[in-house]
């Protein structure tokens, strides 16, 4: 009974956030309590199905951008771009690659909170609308995650499981790992990108040369990066480790510049302006995703996956690659990767074959498939949260016309790859 009503209000909650982008955060928190009044969700359970570590990072690094953005490092960082690029479309592929890049080695959200005010910056300069630019830095931050051990909690999850180390991501048991398969998916994405921003064609130039006023927070958010990267080689941390560096560092900055003489008003200023719409959505999600794992949804999924393979394993790899894009696309990854490490290992036993094709075609559709819709990743929403604050609201339809492409090219790159050198 509560698996049919958990099942029912997800559906209602999605056609309810398509159908009116404007209250997502609303109708998410809604459908959560209401999870929460029937049961779906134990009161005494709920604190652990929030991820408090996603939350405290996202909180955390949005204050230190707030100061990064005050400094005018972003319209620096823009003029060498722009001075880089021939034109409008190069500047996007430029910044989603720069994108990518970063995530590979710290959390997708992060990424996205660090590069897309650079890339409002350059938007800003070329008086260009900014959807296009901030949601290929969202989908670029997706595809690499899966690169390393350190870019998403997926791959720490993988690793853990799997007994992986840090190079074996690049290679194992004599053949290349899964790092290339990523980025080969990545590389096949940049004429997608040149056809979707074929008419973005006028050449780009920066003259000017913006003087920063402040260094702090660049350098605040360089140590970030350094501390998130040193932190997934430590053993036995806490889960909220990264939340905990990101917070700990936004207090850092805040104190030295009130330190500073910047003052109060500044450090109220940067909390003020944390997207408390893109908390609460991302609050609400975990909750309902929580809910559907509790009641045994996501196992159901990764049954009726396992079962439809049977013992061929082309068929089984296949559908776990793309029924994995299927499914991430409307649920968050980590539950469902949970739950299928396990299923996938007893198959492959049962198989007598190795697990590490089906481990990897778990990860890559996982990681990808948030890609498809707005919702479907925590990065998505972050980077749609920053395009709402700067007066622009993007519909299903607008993310879909550049997650869809994106995501189905990278993710067909990577499934050849990776039946080639492991099928």
């Amino acid at each position: 009974m509560l698996k049919t009503a958990a099942l029912i209000l997800f559906v209602i909650m999605y056609i309810a956030m398509i159908a009116k982008p404007k209250f997502r955060p609303v109708i998410a928190l809604t459908v959560a309590a209401v999870f929460v009044c029937l049961g779906i969700v134990p009161f005494s359970e709920l604190p652990f199905t929030i991820n408090w570590n996603v939350l405290m990072m996202i909180s955390g690094t949005m204050i230190i951008v707030y100061y990064f953005i005050e400094s005018l490092m972003p319209n620096l960082l823009a003029d060498m771009i722009l001075n880089k690029s021939k034109n409008a479309m190069w500047v996007t592929i430029l910044m989603s690659l720069f994108a990518g890049l970063i995530s590979a080695f710290i959390d997708n959200v992060a990424t996205v909170l660090m590069v897309a005010p650079v890339g409002l910056a350059v938007c800003k300069k070329l008086k260009m609308n900014p959807v296009g630019m901030i949601l290929s830095i969202a989908v670029s931050s997706n595809l690499q995650g899966a690169a390393t051990l350190v870019g998403d909690t997926t791959s720490i999850m993988l690793a853990a499981y799997a007994d992986m180390n840090f190079m074996e991501f690049f290679w194992m048991e004599g053949r290349l790992g899964i790092f290339f398969a990523v980025e080969i998916g990545a590389l096949a994405t940049v004429p997608i990108m040149m056809i979707l921003f074929r008419k973005d064609r006028d050449p780009v130039s920066s003259a000017d040369r913006t003087k920063v006023n402040d260094y702090v927070p660049t350098w605040m958010l360089l140590i970030m990066v350094l501390a998130l990267i040193i932190a997934s080689f430590i053993p036995n941390t806490p889960n909220a480790i990264n939340g905990i560096i990101c917070m700990f560092l936004a207090m850092i900055t805040m104190g030295i510049e009130i330190a500073k003489n910047k003052g109060i008003k500044e450090a109220k200023d940067a909390i003020l302006e944390l997207d408390f719409e893109t908390l609460g959505l991302l609050l609400g999600l975990f909750i309902v995703i929580g809910g559907l794992t509790q009641v045994g949804v996501i196992d159901d999924f990764a049954a009726f996956i396992v079962k439809v393979g049977g013992d061929n394993i082309f068929l089984l790899y296949t559908i776990i690659v793309w029924g994995s894009v299927i499914i991430s696309a409307f649920v968050d990854n980590i539950p469902y990767v949970a739950t299928m490490l396990p299923v996938l290992a007893a198959v492959t036993a049962s198989l007598g074959v190795e697990p590490y094709l089906l481990y990897f075609g778990l990860l890559s559709g996982a990681t990808l498939g948030g890609n498809i819709t707005p919702i479907g990743a925590s990065a998505n929403i972050a980077a749609t949260g920053l395009l709402k604050k700067e007066g622009y609201e993007v519909s299903f339809k607008d993310f879909m016309r550049i997650g869809v492409p994106y995501t189905l090219t990278a993710v067909f790159a990577g499934y050849v790859y990776l039946w080639i050198v492991w099928g």
